[in-house]
């Protein structure tokens, strides 16, 4: 019996152990799971970087063809950003013919990215669907100093019912439009660029060009995408990215209309059919995705010196520019190139110290308008000077970040940037300035007539089809699709706006 007792109380013994040693276990893995970044227990606020890992941002955006130095030229700018503020980046690049379907599934779909570029033929809509981040707050918050660089009035043409969804690019923020000839042609055929102010004095210049040059020279050459870039200059849009609806940027009464319908743009569309028909534009221009290099004629916004960066991307020995119109001030214009944050990121904040340093350290700022120094350019006087060494960077300076901290290029105006800023001194400002159209109400309709009009854009822009016949059916469309209750909504908001 008394043997009997021993056994039990020594199983007691072993047993309470046991139980002890269980407790500690569980505690101590408990204290461990609190300390994991994936435990529930963390806070909404807290992220990777509190506990020593460098989050590396998706940031997409637009460009050419990605060279072979591309992820070479990104390890140099993410050592440099991961010592300065502890981010890295992982840019993901949609070319020019892709980026308007490649963006629209990435939004759509919900593919996770931090960053985004955008501009007014998207950006209203992505907001309207809640697929950016309202960053009014934190902007001001987490990145004074990037709030304080960008005036206030670029920041106000991107609010969208009075908040922030994006980072706007300080640059040309007005627009000023040139058109750009090959400087051998301008001398071969005595092409007199100061009396060239109006699509129809091209007429000419073109016409010569094309009997002089052959039958397989197309003196306009066009992509899908672009048609003739700025032909709707002379209508606001509404910040609505939709240029079949506008006001005359001069109308003091705010007007509402069909732009198609208006006879100064049927004047001009019948012009690029009857180019198309006399080959001086290429006839694959509907449907080729990206230009050629070595452009004998392009329109494009620009500023002084823009010309010594278009030579070196088309390799032209020189290229002659005429300002043709601008400078003028819309809130389409401001919205011409924005970096929004995904609302699903879990970086928002890293996100905005990001594109807050690209906006205000020179270093950076150059590394990503040129890529990779010694193979894409070199620095000619500090970061202020560089020169293009190569011509396959792909990525677009302008999506980027502010003009005012990048170096200029070699041959370009010391002043260039000064003089831009002088531009967006100067501007004239549209009718409709600080409006942008609310498509709360709408999404279905702009939606609808957004797909009508990416169905006929491409030929009609390009002067592919006759404008008197595909116009009235693209109308028709249009109105079937929601065009006239936009138009009449609009309306109303804009009196009501501007009241």
């Amino acid at each position: 019996m008394t043997r009997s007792l021993k056994l039990i109380s020594t199983l007691c013994i072993l047993m309470l152990l046991m139980s002890v040693l269980a407790a500690c276990g569980s505690k101590s893995n408990s204290s461990s799971a609190n300390n994991s970044p994936d435990s529930s227990t963390n806070t909404s606020t807290e992220t990777p970087t509190t506990s020593g890992e460098i989050p590396t941002l998706v940031w997409w955006t637009i460009g050419g063809q990605v060279p072979d130095n591309f992820e070479k030229a990104i390890e140099a700018m993410n050592e440099y950003t991961a010592e300065k503020i502890g981010v890295k980046i992982d840019i993901k690049v949609a070319s020019w013919g892709d980026w308007d379907t490649k963006i629209n599934t990435i939004v759509n779909t919900g593919e996770p990215f931090d960053i985004l570029f955008t501009n007014v033929s998207k950006y209203n809509q992505q907001v309207t669907i809640g697929a950016l981040a309202d960053i009014t707050d934190l902007v001001q918050s987490e990145t004074p100093e990037l709030y304080k660089f960008i005036p206030e009035k670029v920041w106000d043409g991107t609010r969208i019912g009075g908040k922030l969804y994006s980072v706007p690019t300080y640059k040309d923020s007005s627009l000023t439009q040139y058109w750009v000839f090959d400087h051998k042609y301008v001398e071969k055929y005595g092409i007199d660029l100061n009396n060239i102010k109006t699509l129809k004095d091209l007429d000419k210049p073109f016409h010569d060009m094309k009997a002089g040059e052959g039958k397989s020279f197309y003196p306009l050459p066009m992509t899908q995408g672009d048609g003739f870039n700025g032909f709707f200059n002379r209508y606001d849009d509404l910040a609505l990215g939709f240029p079949p609806i506008g006001v005359s940027v001069d109308d003091a009464s705010r007007k509402v209309v069909s732009v198609l319908e208006q006879q100064d743009v049927m004047d001009e569309l019948k012009i690029l059919h009857q180019w198309y028909k006399d080959g001086i534009i290429n006839p694959d221009a509907p449907t080729k995705p990206e230009a050629d290099k070595g452009r004998a004629f392009f329109s494009a916004q620009g500023f002084p010196g823009a010309d010594i960066t278009w030579q070196i991307n088309e390799g032209v020995e020189k290229y002659d520019m005429t300002q043709v119109y601008g400078p003028l001030y819309t809130t389409a214009t401001i919205q011409g190139s924005l970096n929004g944050i995904s609302a699903n990121s879990k970086y928002k904040k890293e996100a905005l110290k990001y594109l807050e340093l690209v906006n205000t350290d020179p270093k950076l700022r150059n590394m990503l308008a040129f890529g990779e120094e010694g193979v894409d350019y070199v620095k000619v006087d500090g970061e202020k000077v560089i020169e293009r060494i190569s011509d396959t960077w792909p990525l677009a300076g302008y999506t980027q970040g502010t003009f005012f901290n990048m170096a200029t290029t070699k041959g370009a105006p010391e002043d260039q940037w000064l003089q831009v800023q002088k531009l967006n001194e100067q501007a004239t400002a549209s009718s409709l300035l600080g409006f942008s159209l609310d498509t709360t109400n709408l999404t279905t309709e702009v939606a609808n007539v957004k797909a009508t009009w990416d169905k006929y854009r491409y030929e009609l822009l390009t002067g592919a089809s006759d404008p008197e016949k595909r116009v009235p059916q693209i109308i028709e469309e249009l109105k079937k699709a929601g065009m006239d209750t936009i138009m009449k909504a609009a309306q109303e908001q804009i009196d009501a706006f501007f009241k």
